[in-house]
């Protein structure tokens, strides 16, 4: 059974601080880019885009990456049916990249997107911003930016809904 524990209202107010937080730990947007992870990363990042074009009067370019190739924790054979060599509308190298993600968990994900990302080019910086951060790490992963610190069992599982995708936002946690 699923239980609502960010609702809309507060799914949005923590997304426009953590772009408050984002404009602050770099100085501004210059250099700025936004790297979303599919899928709900993607939706979350050009959220994020949006409020700094209403905060600053600027496009922050947006960017998605599908880190299925680059997992640790596929079979090969899965794997090599996956198509090789992602590619994004911008170029990263010196640029202060913000990678975004909806629920940070092993850490496993992240470190596939900074691969990835590397494959890419040589940001001068990247920063990690997630909208929920629930624990268990795997891997010394740590969030820049956080929606909302959710200390979760192993058996249970979160899911965030966004209207792109699922006609409603908000955030429930169920047991697996």
């Amino acid at each position: 059974m699923a239980k609502e524990i960010v609702d809309a209202i507060s799914m949005k107010r923590a997304l426009m601080r953590m772009t408050y937080e984002i404009i602050e730990r770099n100085k501004g947007t210059e250099n700025l880019v936004l790297i979303g992870i599919k899928t709900r990363g993607l939706y979350l990042a050009q959220r994020i885009a949006k409020n700094l074009k209403n905060l600053e009067d600027v496009d922050v370019p947006v960017g998605a990456i599908d880190v299925s190739q680059y997992r640790d924790d596929l079979p090969e054979s899965e794997k090599e049916k996956m198509i090789h060599g992602q590619q994004l509308d911008f170029d990263v190298t010196d640029k202060n990249v913000v990678v975004v993600d909806d629920v940070l968990f092993t850490g496993r994900t992240i470190r596939a997107a900074l691969d990835a990302i590397m494959d890419q080019g040589r940001p001068a910086k990247i920063n990690l911003a997630v909208l929920i951060d629930r624990g268990h790490r795997e891997l010394p992963i740590r969030p820049d930016f956080i929606g909302k610190n959710i200390p979760t069992a192993m058996d249970e599982e979160v899911k965030v809904s966004m209207t792109e995708v699922d006609d409603k936002d908000g955030i429930d946690i169920m047991n697996k």
